[in-house]
């Protein structure tokens, strides 16, 4: 049973045509480039340095980036079933190209200047420069605007950044970086702006690059500005407008991470109904035992809730307004959403795990590999803990306290 290729027709969501060869396309290019590469990755933390170009010549970056600055011109639905394409065969590399693609490129445009949008935009379209960001600090996790202590204090012409960021998906590999810090401390978070960094600039460096339990070979890393010099014209949004920046890509950012979740536990779901169906004990498959049918059940139901939330999502974030994230109903829909997507992933894994016995506890194996990814989404882009606060706290709006 072809579980990555069926599903769509009879989801509870169902998918138009357009949004079918979308997923289809990304999917079938994921498992012809980028799965072979997969194991390797894990392996060795290895970054293979011509998947992104070759991610750019098929057009599958700049998914909602219009086609004058060397995107696709589609929406954010869109970009979340390449996602999910790419998370079935390779959640490594979805992983980078979320960071690449959402979290660098698609804020860049959106809050960026005209000249920032044609200095910057199209090589990330292309995948000629990879793209980062850079918020994440060593004592600045889930306050990460609160607690920030990277400043940046004007110069003549530039400004000069002076501070480190922790735990950044691209970082050691990014050339474009988009960097928040403080340009003034006495207005708090409201006092931290947004610049564009390169590769290359005076006084930026990766401090180290970080060995991980999962999603091994998106590359992590640890960056440090000592006297960082970025010219004033890559202040992106305007001095002390970081947190508006910030906050026009949360709920984007958050909306996507349910994609990798999906396409995770559709892998797993077809990689355990073909483990069951081919795997003999007492003379059978393991599938015709009612325990393994009960786990493969849950699985599927669990896949097909992820999904349905997933695209409702998608569908209700795709045409948010620039500054139009991180209040109200979207804010809580996109946690609830990723909150969900990551437990129930979890969930799923776990049993995928059961149900391939002690082959599923071998390192090597797809299914461990798979196993080892979801916690990350557990932690990242916000907690479960803090997705449970920003879904309490919309929903107890106007308590007295």
């Amino acid at each position: 049973m072809d579980i990555a290729g069926s599903n769509e027709k009879n989801a509870a969501f169902d998918l138009d045509p357009e949004h079918a060869m979308i997923l289809d396309n990304a999917d079938r290019f994921a498992r012809s480039e980028l799965y072979p590469l997969a194991a390797r990755m894990d392996n060795e933390e290895w970054w293979p340095d011509e998947a992104f170009p070759k991610i750019g010549d098929a057009g599958l970056f700049g998914i909602t980036i219009p086609e004058a600055y060397g995107g696709t011109g589609l929406d954010l639905f869109a970009a979340g079933l390449v996602l999910q394409g790419f998370a079935r065969w390779n959640h490594a590399m979805a992983l980078a190209w979320v960071a690449h693609d959402n979290l660098c490129a698609n804020n860049i445009y959106r809050n960026g200047n005209e000249d920032q949008r044609r200095r910057y935009v199209p090589d990330l379209c292309s995948g000629r420069k990879i793209g980062a960001l850079g918020l994440t600090e060593p004592g600045a996790g889930s306050d990460a605007l609160g607690s920030m202590r990277t400043t940046a204090r004007r110069d003549g012409d530039d400004y000069v950044l002076n501070g480190s960021k922790i735990y950044i998906t691209n970082g050691p590999v990014a050339d474009v970086l988009l960097v928040y810090a403080k340009t003034d401390r006495e207005k708090g978070a409201h006092g931290i702006s947004a610049f564009i960094v390169e590769k290359g600039m005076p006084g930026f460096k990766v401090a180290q690059k970080l060995n991980k339990m999962g999603y091994r070979g998106s590359q992590t890393g640890e960056l440090l500005f000592e006297e960082c010099r970025v010219p004033a014209e890559n202040l992106v949004g305007g001095e002390n407008r970081g947190v508006a920046v910030v906050m026009s890509g949360l709920d984007l950012e958050r909306a996507m991470i349910s994609p990798i979740c999906l396409g995770v536990a559709e892998r797993a779901l077809e990689l355990s109904i073909d483990y069951a169906k081919t795997r003999r004990q007492f003379g059978k498959p393991i599938g015709s035992f009612q325990m393994v049918q009960s786990m493969i059940a849950d699985m599927y139901v669990q896949v097909e809730t992820i999904r349905t939330f997933t695209y409702r999502v998608l569908s209700s974030a795709a045409p948010l307004e620039i500054g139009g994230g991180g209040r109200g109903d979207i804010h809580m829909l996109t946690a609830a959403s990723v909150m969900y997507a990551a437990e129930a992933s979890h969930k799923v894994l776990d049993l995928a795990v059961q149900v391939h016995g002690g082959t599923g506890y071998i390192w090597e194996s797809e299914i461990n590999r798979l196993f080892r990814s979801t916690k990350l989404l557990e932690i990242g882009a916000g907690t479960t803990e803090v997705r449970k606060m920003i879904i309490a706290g919309e929903l107890l709006k106007g308590m007295e306290r």
